[in-house]
Parts: C-alpha cells; sequence; structure tokens
C-alpha cells in the first residue's frame, strides 16, 4: 500500500522539481478572447465555457484551459520549456457546478527527440510519485492507433467513432462498426485486439509488435520501447503500463499520450500526450508535448484521505519563550511533519500528537 500524501506543499514539491529541469513559468490573464476556445472547442476538456462582453462588445471568455493559450504564444525555431500555475473557470468533473480550479502542468515546445520525449514523460511520473508511492502511468500512441485505422481507408469521421469504441473497450461494437464500414475482417480484429491490450509494459509490448502491419506503426513501436527503455533507467519501469484504450482526437495527437493514477483515487489525476497537430492548425511550424495534473481531483480525495488536521499541536503556556516555541516547532517540522502551534486546545481539532511546552521545563 502507498501513502497518498497531497497536502499544502504538493503543488509547491512540484513547482520546484519542474524548475530544477530548467522549465520557467508561464503567466497570463484571466481572460482569453472566446473565438480562441470557439475554434478550438474539441481540444478542451470541457464544453462549458463562461463568456462576458467587455465594455467594447468583444466576447472573452474565462480561461477554462492553459495549454491552448501556451500553443497559441507559441514561438517557432525557439525551445521554450514551461510550467504554469494559474487558476482556470470550468464545472468541476465531480461536481459538475462552476468552479475556479488550479491547474498546474508543463510544456515543451520545439523540436522533440527522443531525449525530450523521456523528459517530459518521466516528470509526469514524478509528479505522480510526489503524491503517492503507489501509482501507475499508462501509456499509449496515437501514430500508432492511427496508422492502423488508415490502413482501413474510411474516412476521418468513421475512424473517430472506431477511437470511441476504442477508448471504451466497446469490442463489440467496435466489431460491428467494422462490419458495417466494409473493414476487412483480419483488420477489424487487429483493431479490436489493441482494445484488449492492457497491463505492465514488458509482457504486452510483444502483443504490439505483432499488431504491426505498416512502417508507420513500426516506427510508433520503436518510440514507445525506447521511452519506456529511459523510463525503465530512470528508475520509473514498474509502474509504467500499455493502455491502447487511451486515445484522443486524430486532429490534435499524433504521438505518445498517457494517464497517471495514484492509489486511493479512482480516476486519473494526470494527462498528457504529444500534440504536434493542434500547432499546425495554429500555423506554427514545430512540435509540443505536455501534461496537466488535475489539482482539483487530488484537493477533493484529500478530503477524504485526511484522518488529522495536523501532525503535531504544539501547545505552549503563555510564560513560555518565543525562541524555545520556535525550536520546538522546527523540530517537528524538520522531520516533516505539520505543525500548529497554539497556546490552547480548540474544540474539534484532531491531531496525531499533542506537546505541551511549559514555562521552566
Amino acid at each position: 500500500m502507498g501513502t497518498y500524501n497531497y497536502n499544502d506543499t504538493t503543488l509547491y514539491n512540484l513547482r520546484m522539481l519542474y524548475e530544477q529541469m530548467g522549465y520557467k513559468r508561464f503567466k497570463m490573464s484571466k481572460f482569453e478572447e472566446y473565438d480562441l476556445y470557439l475554434e478550438y472547442k474539441k481540444f478542451l476538456s470541457t464544453e462549458n465555457i463562461i463568456t462576458f462582453t467587455d465594455l467594447h462588445g468583444k466576447l472573452f471568455a474565462l480561461k477554462p484551459d492553459i495549454t491552448l493559450s501556451i500553443a497559441k504564444n507559441a514561438k517557432p525555431g525557439e525551445a521554450q520549456k514551461l510550467y504554469y500555475k494559474e487558476n482556470v473557470y470550468r464545472a468541476s468533473r465531480e461536481t459538475k457546478e462552476y468552479k475556479e480550479i488550479t491547474q498546474l502542468g508543463l510544456e515543451y515546445i520545439g523540436d522533440i527527440d527522443a531525449y525530450t520525449l523521456g523528459e517530459v514523460v518521466l516528470l509526469a511520473a514524478r509528479s505522480l510519485k510526489a503524491v503517492s508511492t503507489d501509482y501507475v502511468l499508462d501509456i499509449s500512441h496515437m501514430g500508432f492507433v492511427s496508422a492502423l485505422l488508415d490502413t482501413t481507408q474510411l474516412s476521418d469521421s468513421r475512424k473517430e467513432k472506431l477511437i470511441g469504441f476504442l477508448g471504451k473497450k466497446d469490442t463489440h461494437e467496435l466489431l460491428s462498426s467494422c462490419e458495417h464500414y466494409g473493414v476487412e475482417p483480419e483488420t477489424a480484429q487487429r483493431i479490436a485486439m489493441l482494445s484488449e491490450i492492457y497491463g505492465d509494459f514488458e509482457s504486452t509490448y510483444p502483443r504490439i509488435r505483432e499488431l504491426v502491419v505498416t512502417p508507420a506503426m513500426a516506427d510508433a513501436a520503436e518510440e514507445l520501447k525506447a521511452l519506456y527503455d529511459f523510463l525503465k533507467a530512470s528508475g520509473e519501469g514498474e509502474h509504467i503500463n500499455l493502455d491502447f484504450s487511451i486515445v484522443n482526437d486524430m486532429s490534435y495527437y499524433n504521438g505518445v499520450i498517457y494517464r497517471g493514477y495514484v492509489e486511493s483515487v479512482p480516476c486519473s489525476v494526470l494527462s498528457g500526450g504529444r500534440y504536434d497537430n493542434l500547432l499546425k492548425k495554429l500555423g506554427k511550424d514545430c512540435q509540443a508535448i505536455g501534461f496537466a495534473v488535475y489539482v482539483d481531483i487530488l484537493e477533493l480525495y484529500a478530503k477524504y484521505e485526511k484522518e488529522y488536521d495536523v501532525d503535531v499541536l504544539l501547545c505552549y503556556d503563555k510564560g513560555v519563550s518565543p525562541i524555545k516555541i520556535s525550536e520546538k516547532a522546527a523540530e517537528y517540522t524538520s522531520q516533516g511533519k505539520t505543525v500548529k502551534v497554539l497556546n490552547s486546545i480548540p474544540e474539534g481539532l484532531k491531531y496525531k500528537q499533542l506537546v505541551a511546552i511549559k514555562e521552566g521545563v
């Protein structure tokens, strides 16, 4: 069993993790022109956008997403390593009510080679590790999926329908639709087999190799293997799974995509991937990859996990030296414990340990 330890310092620790690897903080306005979100609505994780008209009659939106704004401001030819901690405005996935939600994420925009890909995905894995010692990062590859679907000669709209069934692991509808669309039975079986692949990388990867029928699929499979070797060498191998039910919009995503999970939370708390196609739609000749951490989900389940309000309640007599109180508090915080210093015990406060500091003791 792992330890779910999301708390007030987790976001700070994640920011330090990114800054140690040379990522600079990106800041933006609360507002963005609504046209940007309207044109690229399919890229967003929410369809509900809060809009307003400014004093000049122009329609703006309270930003529901950061990645789209970063992509819009990308400068081709210049590698950009960015992270953000911003508030976005959207309906909560849990409560369905509009909320101001803290969003934390990381983006790399520029030429992406094997190291860059590995670095970003490694930081995704280590972001999960900062929350729980029991975590898993599920990885897929839209290039592999797209290349397999290209062999069907179907229209993009029909391919997207098949991708929808693949994401739901709905083999019955997948095969039924393939038959209806006239897809060759052997190809239909390959697509169906893809929906059933899930598990630790080393045991599932040979099954991926068996499905390869085009050079593009072979290239995607080799990229996955090289990425896994990088992550394994970095100590993350046992936390990596293959899951080809992880799919996304082909018109935006084109390479490795992934989702992260931690113990005690029944849904993903991190997602990301390579989205070169979005940059192309924005007229940017560059590549991009990143991920977002779902802070609202982490905060919600931290409430469920939290048995105590504080590790140590430090209660002191009024005559005790402030220096002595401070030294005692530092003794516990240096051990990684949370400390609340008060001169009386409040009603209802839950603490693991009570430490009394008395005058003259």
